[in-house]
Protein backbone atom coordinates (compact mmCIF):
# COMPACT_ATOMS: atom_id res chain seq x y z
CA UNK A 1 0.00 0.00 0.00
CA UNK A 2 1.34 3.30 -0.53
CA UNK A 3 0.38 7.38 -0.35
CA UNK A 4 -0.66 9.03 -3.82
CA UNK A 5 0.08 12.87 -3.72
CA UNK A 6 -1.06 15.57 -6.66
CA UNK A 7 1.25 18.56 -6.83
CA UNK A 8 3.94 16.19 -5.35
CA UNK A 9 6.52 19.02 -7.23
CA UNK A 10 5.46 22.58 -5.87
CA UNK A 11 6.50 24.03 -2.64
CA UNK A 12 4.14 22.49 -0.21
CA UNK A 13 4.30 18.94 -2.07
CA UNK A 14 8.10 18.77 -2.39
CA UNK A 15 8.35 19.45 1.26
CA UNK A 16 5.54 16.88 2.37
CA UNK A 17 7.34 14.28 -0.01
CA UNK A 18 10.75 14.57 1.62
CA UNK A 19 8.97 14.60 5.21
CA UNK A 20 6.94 11.87 4.64
CA UNK A 21 9.91 9.57 2.99
CA UNK A 22 11.95 10.44 6.34
CA UNK A 23 9.36 10.25 8.74
CA UNK A 24 7.21 7.42 7.60
CA UNK A 25 9.06 5.24 5.50
CA UNK A 26 6.22 4.41 3.22
CA UNK A 27 6.26 4.57 -0.89
CA UNK A 28 4.96 8.12 -2.03
CA UNK A 29 4.26 8.50 -5.72
CA UNK A 30 2.73 11.40 -7.65
CA UNK A 31 -0.50 11.76 -9.51
CA UNK A 32 -0.97 13.23 -12.30
CA UNK A 33 -3.95 15.06 -12.79
CA UNK A 34 -3.75 14.99 -16.97
CA UNK A 35 -3.94 11.37 -17.29
CA UNK A 36 -7.00 9.27 -17.03
CA UNK A 37 -8.24 8.87 -13.43
CA UNK A 38 -10.26 5.92 -12.42
CA UNK A 39 -10.29 3.83 -9.07
CA UNK A 40 -8.26 1.47 -10.42
CA UNK A 41 -5.42 4.19 -10.34
CA UNK A 42 -6.19 4.22 -6.63
CA UNK A 43 -6.36 0.50 -5.30
CA UNK A 44 -3.02 -0.27 -4.57
CA UNK A 45 -2.79 2.84 -2.13
CA UNK A 46 -4.78 3.82 1.22
CA UNK A 47 -4.29 7.70 1.28
CA UNK A 48 -4.71 10.34 -1.85
CA UNK A 49 -3.49 13.45 -0.49
CA UNK A 50 -5.07 16.54 -2.90
CA UNK A 51 -2.56 19.69 -3.34
CA UNK A 52 -2.85 20.43 -6.63
CA UNK A 53 -4.52 23.64 -7.68
CA UNK A 54 -4.71 26.94 -9.46
CA UNK A 55 -3.03 29.13 -6.84
CA UNK A 56 -4.51 32.42 -5.66
CA UNK A 57 -3.09 35.40 -8.63
CA UNK A 58 -1.99 38.50 -6.96
CA UNK A 59 -2.00 40.07 -10.51
CA UNK A 60 -5.42 39.49 -10.44
CA UNK A 61 -5.09 38.28 -14.18
CA UNK A 62 -7.00 34.74 -13.97
CA UNK A 63 -10.44 34.24 -14.91
CA UNK A 64 -12.84 32.80 -12.79
CA UNK A 65 -13.80 29.84 -14.60
CA UNK A 66 -9.82 28.99 -14.68
CA UNK A 67 -10.26 28.40 -10.75
CA UNK A 68 -13.46 26.44 -10.98
CA UNK A 69 -12.35 24.21 -13.59
CA UNK A 70 -8.98 23.28 -11.85
CA UNK A 71 -10.01 23.48 -8.07
CA UNK A 72 -13.20 22.22 -8.30
CA UNK A 73 -13.63 20.39 -11.32
CA UNK A 74 -10.27 18.31 -10.87
CA UNK A 75 -11.37 17.82 -7.14
CA UNK A 76 -14.37 16.67 -8.30
CA UNK A 77 -13.20 14.29 -10.48
CA UNK A 78 -10.39 12.64 -8.32
CA UNK A 79 -13.25 12.44 -4.91
CA UNK A 80 -15.00 10.42 -7.29
CA UNK A 81 -12.40 8.40 -8.31
CA UNK A 82 -11.41 7.69 -4.69
CA UNK A 83 -15.13 6.84 -3.74
CA UNK A 84 -15.01 3.92 -5.81
CA UNK A 85 -11.75 2.86 -5.23
CA UNK A 86 -9.85 0.73 -2.13
CA UNK A 87 -7.98 3.88 -0.14
CA UNK A 88 -9.60 5.12 2.25
CA UNK A 89 -8.33 8.40 3.20
CA UNK A 90 -8.70 11.55 1.08
CA UNK A 91 -6.65 14.53 2.52
CA UNK A 92 -7.99 17.72 0.47
CA UNK A 93 -5.57 20.62 0.65
CA UNK A 94 -8.17 23.84 0.77
CA UNK A 95 -7.40 27.34 2.48
CA UNK A 96 -8.74 29.60 5.05
CA UNK A 97 -9.66 32.09 1.79
CA UNK A 98 -12.48 29.10 1.35
CA UNK A 99 -13.85 30.69 4.75
CA UNK A 100 -13.32 34.68 4.51
CA UNK A 101 -11.11 37.17 3.11
CA UNK A 102 -11.39 39.40 6.05
CA UNK A 103 -11.42 38.07 9.84
CA UNK A 104 -12.58 39.80 12.86
CA UNK A 105 -11.12 38.13 15.59
CA UNK A 106 -9.98 34.44 15.59
CA UNK A 107 -10.98 32.16 12.56
CA UNK A 108 -12.89 28.58 13.09
CA UNK A 109 -14.10 26.07 11.08
CA UNK A 110 -17.68 27.57 12.51
CA UNK A 111 -17.53 30.34 10.31
CA UNK A 112 -20.58 30.73 8.00
CA UNK A 113 -18.07 30.84 4.61
CA UNK A 114 -18.16 34.40 2.35
CA UNK A 115 -14.85 33.86 -0.19
CA UNK A 116 -14.85 37.27 -2.14
CA UNK A 117 -12.19 35.98 -4.77
CA UNK A 118 -12.73 33.93 -7.66
CA UNK A 119 -9.84 31.59 -6.27
CA UNK A 120 -11.78 31.32 -2.51
CA UNK A 121 -15.41 30.05 -3.96
CA UNK A 122 -13.61 27.67 -6.20
CA UNK A 123 -11.89 26.25 -3.06
CA UNK A 124 -15.06 26.14 -1.21
CA UNK A 125 -17.12 24.87 -3.91
CA UNK A 126 -14.63 21.91 -3.87
CA UNK A 127 -15.14 21.22 -0.61
CA UNK A 128 -18.92 21.67 -0.70
CA UNK A 129 -18.84 18.67 -2.85
CA UNK A 130 -16.95 16.82 -1.17
CA UNK A 131 -18.81 16.88 1.91
CA UNK A 132 -21.99 16.86 0.27
CA UNK A 133 -21.04 12.52 -1.09
CA UNK A 134 -22.02 9.62 1.19
CA UNK A 135 -19.03 8.31 2.80
CA UNK A 136 -19.08 4.41 1.95
CA UNK A 137 -18.02 2.67 5.57
CA UNK A 138 -14.26 2.33 6.12
CA UNK A 139 -13.74 5.94 4.12
CA UNK A 140 -12.32 9.08 5.82
CA UNK A 141 -11.85 12.54 4.36
CA UNK A 142 -9.97 15.66 6.07
CA UNK A 143 -10.23 19.23 4.48
CA UNK A 144 -7.42 21.10 5.67
CA UNK A 145 -7.87 24.99 5.25
CA UNK A 146 -4.26 26.22 6.08
CA UNK A 147 -3.33 30.14 6.15
CA UNK A 148 -0.24 31.43 4.66
CA UNK A 149 2.15 28.72 4.54
CA UNK A 150 6.05 29.30 3.87
CA UNK A 151 9.08 26.98 4.10
CA UNK A 152 12.26 26.34 1.84
CA UNK A 153 10.77 26.86 -1.51
CA UNK A 154 8.35 29.61 -0.93
CA UNK A 155 8.37 32.33 -3.45
CA UNK A 156 5.43 34.28 -1.29
CA UNK A 157 5.20 37.52 0.04
CA UNK A 158 7.40 36.43 2.92
CA UNK A 159 10.35 36.62 -0.10
CA UNK A 160 9.46 40.11 -0.30
CA UNK A 161 10.62 40.73 2.98
CA UNK A 162 13.57 39.13 2.66
CA UNK A 163 14.56 41.35 0.10
CA UNK A 164 14.09 43.92 1.81
CA UNK A 165 16.01 42.70 5.09
CA UNK A 166 18.86 41.82 2.40
CA UNK A 167 19.11 44.77 0.69
CA UNK A 168 19.04 46.59 4.34
CA UNK A 169 15.84 48.63 3.20
CA UNK A 170 13.82 50.11 5.76
CA UNK A 171 10.73 48.50 6.51
CA UNK A 172 8.03 51.28 5.12
CA UNK A 173 4.86 49.31 7.02
CA UNK A 174 5.08 49.86 10.69
CA UNK A 175 1.97 52.24 11.25
CA UNK A 176 0.08 49.22 10.08
CA UNK A 177 -0.58 47.76 14.00
CA UNK A 178 -1.58 44.09 12.75
CA UNK A 179 -1.49 40.37 13.70
CA UNK A 180 -1.90 37.28 11.61
CA UNK A 181 -1.34 33.73 11.57
CA UNK A 182 1.76 31.80 9.72
CA UNK A 183 2.04 28.48 9.01
CA UNK A 184 5.28 26.68 8.75
CA UNK A 185 5.56 24.08 5.90
CA UNK A 186 7.09 21.79 8.68
CA UNK A 187 4.14 21.84 10.71
CA UNK A 188 1.61 21.49 7.99
CA UNK A 189 3.73 18.23 7.22
CA UNK A 190 2.99 16.95 10.70
CA UNK A 191 -0.70 17.48 10.93
CA UNK A 192 -0.63 15.57 7.55
CA UNK A 193 1.84 12.79 8.59
CA UNK A 194 -0.53 12.55 12.30
CA UNK A 195 -3.96 12.83 10.20
CA UNK A 196 -2.44 9.45 7.96
CA UNK A 197 -1.31 7.87 10.60
CA UNK A 198 -3.57 8.07 13.61
CA UNK A 199 -6.99 7.29 11.45
CA UNK A 200 -8.61 8.39 14.31
CA UNK A 201 -9.35 11.68 13.18
CA UNK A 202 -13.41 12.12 11.79
CA UNK A 203 -14.10 13.32 8.60
CA UNK A 204 -14.67 17.44 8.60
CA UNK A 205 -12.75 20.72 8.00
CA UNK A 206 -9.84 21.64 9.66
CA UNK A 207 -7.99 24.81 10.10
CA UNK A 208 -4.26 24.47 9.95
CA UNK A 209 -1.89 27.48 11.47
CA UNK A 210 1.33 27.84 13.91
CA UNK A 211 0.56 28.65 17.28
CA UNK A 212 1.40 32.00 17.76
CA UNK A 213 0.00 34.78 15.48
CA UNK A 214 2.68 37.62 14.59
CA UNK A 215 2.77 41.31 13.81
CA UNK A 216 4.66 41.69 10.41
CA UNK A 217 7.30 44.06 12.25
CA UNK A 218 8.29 40.98 14.15
CA UNK A 219 8.51 38.96 11.24
CA UNK A 220 10.73 41.68 9.79
CA UNK A 221 12.82 41.45 12.86
CA UNK A 222 12.89 37.46 12.79
CA UNK A 223 13.72 37.41 8.57
CA UNK A 224 16.66 40.34 10.14
CA UNK A 225 17.77 37.55 12.46
CA UNK A 226 18.02 34.55 10.19
CA UNK A 227 20.34 36.32 8.23
CA UNK A 228 22.34 37.88 11.32
CA UNK A 229 21.40 41.25 9.33
CA UNK A 230 21.73 44.53 11.73
CA UNK A 231 20.24 48.24 10.95
CA UNK A 232 17.11 47.20 9.14
CA UNK A 233 15.09 49.50 10.41
CA UNK A 234 11.59 50.25 10.72
CA UNK A 235 9.94 53.32 9.51
CA UNK A 236 6.00 54.83 10.28
CA UNK A 237 4.95 56.19 7.04
CA UNK A 238 1.86 57.79 7.08
CA UNK A 239 -0.90 54.45 6.00
CA UNK A 240 -2.85 56.56 3.34
CA UNK A 241 0.93 57.68 1.45
CA UNK A 242 1.54 53.86 1.19
CA UNK A 243 -1.88 53.21 0.01
CA UNK A 244 -1.97 55.88 -2.77
CA UNK A 245 2.32 54.27 -3.49
CA UNK A 246 -0.13 50.28 -3.58
CA UNK A 247 -2.59 51.76 -6.08
CA UNK A 248 0.08 52.89 -8.19
CA UNK A 249 1.22 49.15 -8.19
CA UNK A 250 -1.87 48.05 -9.26
CA UNK A 251 -1.78 50.08 -12.45
CA UNK A 252 2.41 49.29 -13.29
CA UNK A 253 2.04 45.39 -12.21
CA UNK A 254 4.43 46.76 -9.31
CA UNK A 255 6.00 44.42 -6.63
CA UNK A 256 3.33 46.58 -3.77
CA UNK A 257 -0.26 46.52 -4.73
CA UNK A 258 -3.37 46.68 -2.99
CA UNK A 259 -3.85 42.88 -2.68
CA UNK A 260 -0.37 42.44 -1.79
CA UNK A 261 -0.37 45.78 0.84
CA UNK A 262 -3.32 43.77 2.49
CA UNK A 263 -1.87 40.63 2.86
CA UNK A 264 1.78 42.17 5.00
CA UNK A 265 -0.74 44.19 6.99
CA UNK A 266 -3.76 42.88 7.37
CA UNK A 267 -5.12 41.08 10.88
CA UNK A 268 -5.96 37.63 10.27
CA UNK A 269 -5.68 35.02 12.60
CA UNK A 270 -7.04 31.55 12.24
CA UNK A 271 -7.80 28.90 15.08
CA UNK A 272 -6.07 26.21 15.04
CA UNK A 273 -7.56 24.57 17.93
CA UNK A 274 -9.98 21.96 16.60
CA UNK A 275 -7.06 20.14 14.51
CA UNK A 276 -5.07 20.24 17.85
CA UNK A 277 -7.66 19.08 20.33
CA UNK A 278 -7.79 15.74 18.00
CA UNK A 279 -4.23 15.36 17.67
CA UNK A 280 -3.56 16.05 21.48
CA UNK A 281 0.05 17.00 20.44
CA UNK A 282 1.89 20.25 20.67
CA UNK A 283 3.18 21.57 16.98
CA UNK A 284 6.98 21.10 16.12
CA UNK A 285 7.76 24.51 15.87
CA UNK A 286 7.11 27.67 17.35
CA UNK A 287 6.28 30.27 14.68
CA UNK A 288 9.00 32.42 15.30
CA UNK A 289 11.31 29.05 14.34
CA UNK A 290 9.89 28.29 11.60
CA UNK A 291 10.07 32.55 10.13
CA UNK A 292 13.65 31.97 10.90
CA UNK A 293 14.42 28.52 9.19
CA UNK A 294 12.14 30.45 6.10
CA UNK A 295 14.72 33.25 6.58
CA UNK A 296 17.68 30.86 6.22
CA UNK A 297 16.72 29.10 3.30
CA UNK A 298 15.72 32.26 1.63
CA UNK A 299 19.56 33.09 2.13
CA UNK A 300 21.23 29.79 1.12
CA UNK A 301 19.44 30.27 -2.25
CA UNK A 302 21.08 33.68 -3.23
Amino acid sequence: MRILITGSTGFVGSNLVDYLSESMGEEIRPLDLRQPLDAKVMDDAHTIIHLAGKAHDLKQSSLSDEYDTVNFGLTKKLYDAFLKSDASLFIFMSSVKAAADLVDGDLLESAIPDPLTAYGKSKLKAEEYIGSQALPAGKTYCILRPCMIHGPGNKGNLNLLYKLVKMGIPYPLAAFDNRRSFLSVRNLCFVIKEIITRRDIPSGIYNVADDQPLATTAVVNLLSQAINKKGTGILNINPAVIKMLAGIGDVLHLPLNSERLQKLTENYTVSNQKIKNWLNKELPLHSSEGIILTGRSFFKDK
